[in-house]
């Protein structure tokens, strides 16, 4: 009985080519866009998970202002003292620094501005380095006695920040100072980070003239204690320390966990907001279904009536323009997830091409059987109307219309 009814579907497509393609084209734009957003949004979303599960779940980053990423530009700043009162808290094993600011770099005839990276030359570098996502693929780190090292960022040595091309051992000037490079640091992915230049944090509070400002402090849990419950006790404690009323505080303390779900949260209602705005087209396109449908019934009243005659039960009639419906949708909906696909590669290889690597797109199967089962559902929820009005027609009546 299938067999039957694909082959009268597929007979009827043959007959009415163009009308059938451009009743596909409505359902197949809806769900390219829908496959093509979705992809984005869950690409972005794995990447992100995974950079931050890299850096493993004992970590944890203090920030100026209640929430901020850039509090300290809002007024409200970290201190030498708040680090030294954060070592003090029980289960913490590790605290360091990180300060940075905008600042102008020169190298031979240009000047242009990036940040400014201040590292502590210690032992707990390594915890900076693992948490920022930043290490040398030639020369070396900032060490303990570089006053007046630099090392820096991807685009300086292989990219285009600068005209030429910064060597090892060449100079720059930051803020006026002069200073030799020591190291190329690798590629991290965008072009923002891959600007970034670093230095030790004493040279650079000094060449900003800020004595003892801390932008992050960075925190390595000690092992056996959770995570949450030390960043609790160092909001408390440093709460206390800098005489702030709980829940007025002007700093953050943040697990990886919790910057995860803060991610997928954003990325999840720009995701929501995309899909709705794509999903109206699917509407659209299942509206054009619907008419053709209605068109359909109309042109072929007398070979309704012809089946009718011969014995077709209303049932079959009703099934046979349901699913002519759904064929439309399911069609529309195949091309369509191969198109989105096609057009989140292009993304990725755009974004790929300007320097943001870290937009990976990802295609897991439910969204390709969920887009090809959605795009059959919308078609064949478009075509009920029209397939009952077909399935009501009375025998003679429709052998009499011309």
């Amino acid at each position: 009985m299938l067999q039957n009814y694909l082959m009268l579907i597929l007979r009827n497509f043959s007959r009415r080519k163009l009308r059938g393609w451009l009743t596909i084209l409505g359902i197949l734009i809806g769900i390219a866009s829908v496959v093509a957003l979705i992809s984005v949004a869950q690409g972005m979303q794995n990447s992100i998970t995974e950079q931050f599960q890299k850096l493993g779940t004992n970590k944890l980053m203090i920030m100026p202002g209640s929430g901020a990423m850039f509090g300290a530009f809002a007024g409200q700043k970290l201190t030498e003292d708040d680090l030294e009162a954060v070592k003090k808290v029980e289960g913490v094993d590790i605290a360091t620094e990180m300060f940075f600011r905008m600042g102008k770099i020169k190298f031979r005839d240009e000047t242009k501005t990036a940040y400014v990276i201040g590292l502590p030359t210690d032992e707990s570098l390594k915890i900076v380095e693992d948490m920022a996502g930043f290490s040398a693929e030639k020369g070396r780190q900032i060490k303990e006695g570089d006053k007046y090292k630099v090392t820096v960022g991807w685009r300086y040595w292989d990219s285009d920040f600068f005209k030429k091309k910064v060597s090892l051992r060449d100079k720059l000037e930051i803020e006026g100072k002069e200073f030799e490079v020591v190291g190329l640091i690798k590629k991290m992915g965008n072009p923002e980070d891959d600007s970034q230049i670093y230095i030790n944090i004493e040279t650079a509070r000094e060449i900003f003239n800020e004595k003892n400002e801390v932008t992050y402090i960075y925190v390595q849990v000690k092992e056996g204690y959770v995570p949450d419950r030390v960043a609790e006790r160092i909001k408390k404690e440093l709460g206390d320390f800098r005489d702030e009323e709980e829940g007025e505080e002007t700093f953050n303390v943040q697990t990886f966990e919790q910057m995860i779900q803060q991610f997928s949260q954003v990325l999840g209602v720009v995701g929501s907001v995309l899909v709705i705005i794509a999903l109206i087209s699917l509407v659209v396109g299942g509206i054009g279904i619907m008419n053709t449908m209605y068109t359909s019934v109309l042109e072929r009243t007398r070979e309704i009536g012809i089946m009718k005659a011969v014995g077709a039960k209303n049932s079959q009639i009703l099934w046979l323009f349901t699913l002519e419906s759904g064929f439309y949708g399911f069609i529309g909906g195949a091309i369509g997830v191969l198109l989105g696909a096609g057009l989140a590669k292009i993304g990725e290889f755009a974004a790929a091409s300007a320097g943001y690597e870290i937009l990976k797109v990802a295609f897991p199967m439910w969204l390709i059987f969920g887009a090809l089962f959605f795009a059959f559902a919308v078609g064949c929820i478009a075509g009920v109307a029209p397939a009952r009005a077909a399935a009501k027609l009375k025998p003679v009546q429709a052998l009499r219309y011309e």
